[in-house]
């Protein structure tokens, strides 16, 4: 589904990725790991056309996307959860959702009817149907994190990318989330790029690759994720 190769991305001339290669296939979950600072989000973001690489490819669907602007990236089926998760705090909770069909093609966005919001939505994020009417800002952390995960599935996505989806969630809803992200693979076939720290949340993923000053270091199965390899790149 993704294919990235050779990749090399600067800052200035800063050198930040240094020929990352990765993949991940349809209907699977990747998870990337690896400490502060060391190229993960710097990753995402180029794969999502919002920094440019000097040199290497990034393959989405068989198609090379490396001049793709961001917003047709989006439009070409690559959902994107930023750090932060970006929810707009004085819209409701149901503009927000309604934001993410900017992200479906013209014709599939004509064929919503009455800019609907899927029940499927719902099924995942229960607590969203009772939160319509709220501003975005008055949710709480995990409550936006839902929120942005969802708004970034209205666009029907065929990758979903999410960078730290846990970082500064209560536990219980950690758990949530990461229920929610297997319930979307598992009933809509998508992939799901993941930057992560928080372990039982990475075991989750079916592959993982570790980052070390802006290279890829080590990867495989996540069933086979080592002690050493978990005190290398998440211990704090």
């Amino acid at each position: 589904m993704l294919q990235v190769a050779g990749l090399n991305v600067y800052y200035g001339e800063s050198h930040i990725l240094r020929d990352v290669d990765l993949s991940v296939p349809a209907g699977k979950m990747v998870c990337l790991i690896g400490r502060n600072g060391v190229g993960k989000t710097t990753l995402l973001k180029t794969v999502m056309g919002l920094l440019k690489p000097r040199s290497g490819t990034i393959t989405f669907a068989g198609n090379l996307i490396n001049s793709k602007s961001p917003d047709k990236r989006a439009r070409s089926g690559i959902g994107y959860v930023p750090q932060g998760r970006e929810i707009i705090p004085r819209l409701t909770v149901k503009e927000n959702l309604l934001l993410g069909l900017e992200a479906r093609s013209r014709q599939e966005k004509r064929l919503t009817p009455n800019q609907a919001i899927p029940d499927e939505i719902f099924e995942l994020f229960p607590v969203l149907k009772s939160m319509l009417s709220r501003m975005g800002g008055d949710l709480s952390g995990g409550q936006q994190q839902q929120l942005a995960i969802a708004r970034a599935l209205m666009g029907k996505p065929q990758l979903l990318v999410l960078d730290e989806p846990t970082e500064g969630i209560q536990p219980s809803i950690i758990l949530e989330i990461e229920a929610a992200v297997r319930g979307i693979i598992a009933a809509t076939g998508i992939s799901v790029l993941l930057v992560e720290q928080h372990l039982h949340f990475v075991r989750q993923a079916d592959w993982y690759y570790a980052m070390q000053k802006g290279g890829i270091v080590a990867s495989g199965a996540t069933s086979e994720l080592s002690n050493e390899i978990i005190q290398r790149f998440l211990a704090v």
